[in-house]
C-alpha cells in the first residue's frame, strides 16, 4: 500500500497580457476540485468587470507599502508601474489541507517564488503567435495607446524567459488549454517524491498465503 503526501501544489502561471492565462485559470477552478486561486494584491485601477477581493485586492500604494514594511508577502512586484503582491495569508493552509493553490504572476514574481518555494509548479502560458497577441490586446480596449505599446514590448521580453518554467502551453484554443493544465496537474500528483511511505505487508505472510492460494487451485 502506498501512502502518497496529500499537501496541496502551489501552481506558479504567467505569461504576456493578453495570452489568456486569466480565462484558463478561471476555468480550470469551475471544473476542478480542490484548487483555488490566490488573490494578489495591486495598486492599479479596476479593468472592466472585475471586482475587488474576487479578482484582485485593489489597494492604495501607502497600503502596499504598509504591507510590504510588515512582511505579508511571499512576492511582490512592480509591473506597467503599478505594485503587484502575493499574501503569503491562506496559501499555507490551503496546501495543508490538501487544495491546489494557483499563483497567476509575473516572471518576476515567478523568480522569487522559486527562490522560496522550487517545489511549487511552474507553467507559462504563450500566445500562438505575436500577432495574435496583438490582435487580443487591441481588442480588449482596456489600454491606452501608451500603454499598448509597453505591454507588446514586456511580452517580447517575457517570452523569452519561458525556458525557466517546467512547462508551456501554446493558448489557441482554450478548451485544448484547459485539458493540458488538467494534465499537467494530474503528472505532478503522481511524482515519485510525493510518496510518504511504501507498505506491502510481512512477506513471509506473503508467501505462505500464496504458496496456499496455489495448492488450493491445483
Amino acid at each position: 500500500m502506498i501512502k502518497e503526501n496529500n499537501q496541496g501544489i502551489l501552481v506558479v502561471v504567467s505569461g504576456p497580457s493578453g495570452c489568456g492565462k486569466s480565462s484558463i485559470d478561471q476555468l480550470l477552478i469551475k471544473t476542478r476540485k480542490n484548487i483555488t486561486m490566490s488573490i494578489s494584491d495591486t495598486t492599479r485601477k479596476i479593468r472592466g468587470e472585475e471586482k475587488d477581493g474576487i479578482d484582485y485586492n485593489f489597494i492604495s500604494k501607502e497600503k502596499f507599502l504598509e504591507n510590504i514594511e510588515n512582511d505579508k508577502y511571499l512576492e511582490y512586484a512592480t509591473v506597467h508601474s503599478h505594485y503587484y503582491g502575493t499574501p503569503k495569508k491562506n496559501i499555507d493552509k490551503f496546501l495543508k489541507d490538501g487544495i491546489d493553490v494557483i499563483l497567476e504572476i509575473d516572471i518576476e514574481g515567478a523568480r522569487k517564488v522559486k527562490e522560496k518555494c522550487p517545489n511549487a509548479v511552474f507553467i507559462f502560458i504563450m500566445p500562438p503567435s505575436m500577432e495574435i497577441l496583438k490582435e487580443r490586446l487591441v481588442n480588449r480596449k482596456t489600454e491606452s495607446k501608451e500603454q499598448l505599446v509597453e505591454r507588446f514590448k514586456n511580452a517580447y521580453k517575457e517570452i523569452n524567459e519561458v525556458t525557466k518554467y517546467n512547462y508551456v502551453i501554446v493558448n489557441d484554443d482554450l478548451n485544448e488549454s484547459l485539458l493540458k493544465m488538467n494534465s499537467i496537474l494530474e503528472c505532478e500528483r503522481c511524482r515519485v517524491d510525493r510518496i510518504e511511505d511504501v507498505y506491502l505487508g510481512n512477506q513471509e505472510e506473503m508467501i505462505h498465503e500464496l504458496l496456499v492460494d496455489f495448492d488450493n487451485k491445483n
